[in-house]
């Protein structure tokens, strides 16, 4: 899951003060923000955003508790409220006000950790009780390295952070949602494997994954017809007589493939759709995530691509056509148009099966 940004914003200042650390969480990217009771609509007609506010408006209802008597009164208050998911943020000053922090995200959706000085121990322990019970755990921070140190915590990290962006100011907010965001970004290993079969296969339905990203010479997305490997298909970026460059696009083959999504999941090429996740990776495979803005299914005439790498075959369906690329040993795209056998081209070799798109450990044939 990724992980989210929530903006305070529920100080006392002037409306006008407010706003303009409102419109900068917006275009920041920020998943919510926390705001007084009297800001919840305003807030919405600024823009797209999770209102956050101990009001019957908002879309999470917001408690604060700083005393155990208070944890205990909010987690009655959560067996009440049937309609809207409920955050907590707790004011942590002991151990005995943690422990009931704990007993509290049992309860409610979203536990919030605030410490008058930033402090790890207490978060570690909140994670580590609660890493299998319903809460997500946010952690308060001031500025993006805080940030950094809490969603990497005992490895799982913090769920998200609220960000207090009055010290730092406006441009701490866009520090902070890119720092969480280059977190997510994962390294993927790739192989060279040895191209076995070419073939065409006839007519199929293929699908473009048109992203709201740019991508670069180099870059492409993971896919391929089984769970045992995938082939890294080259975006359109390259210029080419006949059409010309997308570089937002990768022409990524038949519908029934795998694509790979963050974390390390994939699903079918015909479920994905605008708004969904990929995952952008480049022939070092350094990655990022990019949004899916369309997916173009057309029938078109295929090939049958195969390869051997590390005592195993892989395949995959491709649009038979000179503007569909693979990526060789070398970081640069190869046609499959002018693929041979014996070419080597890079690939990601992954164990086990898939289920629902995780991967799990388990003996599978795919043929």
């Amino acid at each position: 899951m990724s992980k989210r940004v929530w903006i305070k914003a529920d100080w006392s200042d002037p409306w006008d003060e407010r706003k303009k650390f409102l419109t900068a969480s917006l275009e920041a990217g920020a998943d919510g923000a926390i705001v007084p009771p009297e800001d919840v609509e305003k807030t919405r007609q600024l823009g797209n955003i999770k209102v956050i506010s101990n009001s019957e408006e908002s879309d999470i209802l917001m408690l604060e508790a700083s005393t155990q008597d208070e944890v205990e009164r909010t987690i009655s208050k959560s067996q009440e409220e049937k309609e809207r998911k409920i955050a907590l943020a707790v004011k942590i000053s002991g151990k005995k006000l943690e422990e009931a922090a704990a007993k509290a995200g049992k309860k409610v959706d979203f536990l919030i950790m605030i410490a008058q000085d930033w402090k790890v121990i207490p978060l570690e322990n909140l994670i580590a009780e609660l890493q299998n019970v319903k809460a997500e755990i946010f952690a308060g921070v001031k500025d993006a390295q805080e940030a950094r140190t809490a969603v990497e915590t005992l490895e799982v990290g913090a769920d998200g952070v609220i960000l207090d962006p009055r010290k730092e100011g406006l441009e701490e907010i866009r520090k902070t949602c890119e720092t969480l965001e280059e977190l997510e970004e994962e390294e993927i290993q790739l192989t060279s494997a040895k191209i076995t079969k070419i073939e065409p296969s006839g007519m199929g339905d293929r699908a473009c994954v048109d992203t709201a990203s740019l991508m670069k010479v180099g870059e492409g997305m993971l896919v391929g017809s089984q769970s045992n490997g995938l082939f890294l298909v080259h975006s359109e970026t390259l210029e080419s007589e006949y059409v010309e460059s997308r570089p937002f696009r990768v022409n990524a083959g038949a519908v029934h493939a795998y694509i790979q999504t963050p974390g390390g999941k994939t699903k079918y090429l015909s479920e994905l759709q605008s708004g969904n996740k990929v995952l952008i990776v480049n022939s070092n495979g350094e990655t990022s995530t990019a949004t899916v803005g369309r997916v173009k299914i057309e029938r078109r005439p295929v090939m049958l691509v195969e390869a051997k790498a590390e005592d195993r075959k892989i395949r995959t369906l491709l649009q038979n056509a000179e503007t569909i690329n693979l990526v060789d040993k070398s970081g640069d795209p190869i046609s499959v148009s002018e693929l041979e056998i014996g070419d080597e081209v890079l690939v990601n070799i992954q164990k086990g099966g898939r289920h629902f798109g995780a991967q799990v450990e388990e003996t599978l044939i795919e043929k």
